[in-house]
């Protein structure tokens, strides 16, 4: 099921307030896709292996920030995967001749990634755990199935697409899609992702 409609593109009308919904709508997706793309523990990759951290797991991460950050420790292991999958998509990013003009689902402009952050330092300090203030986090605490997870993606709908030296470029102008319809079609396309991350993007191609 995926977190936002997709009835048609959806065109930015101004620099209106974003949302909470749409806010949070984005940290979940980024979330489930930094979680999904973990390496997990061990030599063979238990989940997609695109990152190689273990952070979201009892003895992994989970341990780890319990230790150290006491109540926020599982929004401190949220953050620190969802690092992880920002550093290796920001090092993809980079290779394109103009990376400033790629908005991924990791990089969605300076104002709409500063708004998720400020919501997710917002959602951290009011104490309660992250899978009860973003429900679509509730089935990343089950066993992993990659099944289960290209359903998830699959449920983001179509969207056109081509294959690029730097990634998978999405078909659209990143400069009058709303933020939630560019996140849509970045995770839809991960779809063909097989064994590395495709870096999904669309192009800021005015502005």
């Amino acid at each position: 099921m995926t977190l936002f409609p997709f009835d048609g593109p959806t065109e930015s009308t101004g620099r209106l307030p974003t949302p909470i919904s749409v806010l949070d709508a984005v940290l979940t997706a980024q979330f489930v896709v930094a979680w999904a793309g973990e390496h997990g523990e061990g030599d063979r990759p238990s989940r997609l292996g695109w990152w190689r951290s273990d952070l979201i797991s009892e003895y992994g991460g989970f341990d780890l920030f319990r230790r150290l950050t006491h109540s926020t420790w599982e929004w401190a292991a949220w953050r620190a995967v969802r690092e992880a999958a920002r550093r290796c998509d920001l090092a993809l990013r980079t290779k394109d001749h103009d990376p400033d003009r790629l908005c991924t689902l990791f990089s969605l402009g300076f104002e709409i990634d500063e708004r998720v952050d400020e919501r997710l330092r917002e959602l951290a300090l009011a104490g309660r755990p992250p899978h009860e203030v973003l429900p679509g986090l509730a089935w990343t605490r089950e066993d992993w199935n990659r099944r289960r997870f290209e359903e998830w993606v699959a449920g983001h709908g179509p969207a056109k697409h081509k294959s690029t030296p730097v990634g998978i470029e999405v078909e659209g102008d990143a400069s009058v899609l709303h933020p939630e319809e560019i996140v849509r079609r970045c995770v839809a396309v991960l779809i063909h992702a097989t064994t590395a991350y495709s870096l999904p993007f669309v192009r800021r191609r005015t502005g």
